[in-house]
């Protein structure tokens, strides 16, 4: 009996809203190993995809922002604490796509390593990137951080801890995300979008669209309801296509650089999708 028995082939499904929907578009295509052998199917997202994923990151943004930042720093923890739980499949995935054992061993927990690392800045980042200003006056004069809002991020090609890399800076500050997984490599996205919904972490602050980068970029860069745009993955032609789309509201805009992401990446990726907000008070009463 065990002989004749088919494998079931898995689709993956986007990640919208803290839910699992098909691409509208009915849309898939296969995604191969290094050597063209079968690993599974991805959703092709669409531009409907991509409107309805905007949307979902919008309407979480208020509660997200809004909550204390000891508790994002908490269940950003928790996701830490999934990722941990579901270690051995994540090596197992890199290892199924051509990824050496030790270095899939290596990727994955450097990547659980940095989750945890970016956790513990959530009550942090704002007494690193505020302050109390001199003013030669009877006035108090401060500067505090507040989220951007919604952000767009392109990811770049790697396994998974570029894919850490790019998503928990923009999350810890606030900012909910659009991800667009990158598309020749979208598993150890789709399989973190697993343990996103599994997590504590509020529907709709990360969403993760599989799919064409060429196809969905510019029009998340156009988007008027997306406030901010992460071109970590993006290619030079595609970069400046998405720059002129995005000062249709003047969105901030993180070019792409050559990026080793196995150093220390300090707080400059947190500190770009922030906003600084000044205040006058006067002293004494």
């Amino acid at each position: 009996m065990s002989d004749r028995r088919l494998t079931v082939r898995k689709t993956y499904k986007l990640f919208i809203g803290g839910a699992f929907p098909r691409s509208e578009s009915g849309r898939s295509y296969v995604v191969t190993g290094p050597e063209g052998d079968f690993l599974a199917n991805a959703s092709r997202a669409s531009r409907k995809d991509a409107r309805d994923a905007v949307s979902a990151a919008r309407k979480a943004f208020a509660g997200w922002s809004g909550a204390t930042a000891h508790g994002r720093g908490q269940i950003m923890y928790r996701i830490a604490e999934m990722l941990e739980g579901r270690r051995h499949q994540f090596i197992a995935e890199l290892g199924a796509a051509g990824t050496p054992p030790a270095a899939a061993t290596a990727e994955v927990d450097a990547a659980i390593d940095l989750w945890v690392w970016y956790a513990g800045w959530a009550d942090k980042i704002a007494s690193i990137l505020g302050s109390a200003n001199p003013v030669a006056g009877p006035y108090f004069n401060l500067s505090t951080t507040e989220p951007t809002g919604v952000v767009a991020v392109i990811a770049p090609s790697g396994p998974l801890l570029a894919l850490v890399s790019v998503i928990a800076p923009v999350i810890v500050s606030g900012n909910t995300c659009v991800v667009v997984a990158p598309e020749e490599a979208p598993l150890p996205s789709i399989t973190l979008a697993e343990v996103l919904a599994t997590s504590d972490l509020p529907g709709g602050v990360v969403n993760i669209l599989t799919g064409s980068r060429s196809e969905l970029a510019p029009w998340l860069a156009s988007h008027m309801d997306v406030n901010a745009l992460d071109l970590a993955g993006a290619p030079a032609e595609l970069t400046v296509a998405c720059e002129r789309a995005a000062a249709g509201n003047l969105k901030r805009v993180l070019r792409p650089a050559a990026t080793d992401w196995t150093t220390d990446p300090g707080t400059g990726r947190m500190a770009a999708f922030m906003e600084t907000k000044t205040v006058w008070h006067p002293t004494g009463v």
